[in-house]
């Protein structure tokens, strides 16, 4: 059933870009233009994303996001982004064998060209048809675009909390920071939030890791090493540290730590 859902949408995909050279692929061409010149943001009366001309204050240009911080993104959403052409083949081979062995969808593909043409040019039904108009998005945006402007419109457009849309609104609202601060424990717990962030953000609203945001920041730290971004005493010194919204329950559980060890 996967498989037969994968070939229509590349059949779709390629029905549609042989239309390029006529009006739905101009209009196309024309919208995937705009994000050369333009800025995304996400409006919150319409609920949805917009191009605008002016650069907004929330706006961050990728060279001012601190290495660690983009990078334990990437590595969490799109390990090879800079490696694929917008559709990693690979990834989406790999789910569809995993979805058949398990008998449902067991997780998505979505590189991170793909979300960008997703939140930007698409609505957000779930229609063969709208995946396969992804997929002509998908390849126009990386024919237009670099992949530094790609990550730096993911960057800035991707939901990370409540009304909190952009890197630099989530550094600034979860650790009182700019994105160039960002340190590889602090990104990899922003990326920890990107499956489901109004769920995952239940740490910070407790004041300390749940089980569940630990064990998935530490995977995020593995991968990282792994992928050379950090060596292994950077992952050591990054699980080690505690971030600033879970100081004061830290701090209360060493006091009660030393209280227990006087008696």
């Amino acid at each position: 059933m996967k498989k037969n859902y994968l070939k229509a949408i590349l059949l779709i995909s390629f029905t549609l870009l042989t239309l390029s050279g006529l009006g739905a692929g101009i209009y196309m061409q024309v919208q995937v233009t705009k994000l050369t010149t333009h800025y995304s943001v996400y409006k919150l009366e319409s609920k949805s994303y917009e191009l605008v001309k002016k650069r907004p204050n929330f706006w961050v240009k990728l060279d001012d996001i601190s290495h660690v911080g983009k990078w334990a993104i990437i590595i969490s959403e799109d390990w090879a982004f800079y490696d694929h052409s917008g559709l990693d083949f690979n990834q989406i081979e790999d789910v569809i064998k995993e979805s058949i062995e398990e008998g449902r969808l067991v997780r998505g593909a979505s590189t991170i060209t793909q979300q960008v043409a997703k939140n930007l040019m698409l609505s957000n039904d779930r229609t063969i048809t709208r995946k396969a108009f992804e997929a002509v998005y998908t390849v126009l945006i990386e024919r237009n675009l670099s992949k530094d402007q790609i990550l730096e419109h993911y960057l800035n457009l991707v939901e990370l909390g409540k009304n909190i849309y952009g890197i630099k609104q989530a550094s600034k609202y979860y650790f009182k920071k700019a994105p160039q601060a960002l340190s590889a424990k602090e990104g990899a717990f922003l990326a920890m939030l990107l499956p489901s962030p109004l769920r995952y953000a239940q740490s910070y609203n407790e004041g300390r890791l749940t089980d569940f945001a630990s064990e998935q920041v530490s995977s995020i730290l593995l991968k990282m090493r792994q992928a050379k971004i950090i060596n292994e005493e950077e992952r050591l010194n990054a699980e080690a540290e505690v971030l600033p919204f879970a100081l004061v329950n830290h701090f209360d559980d060493d006091l009660f730590s030393l209280e227990n060890e006087s008696y």
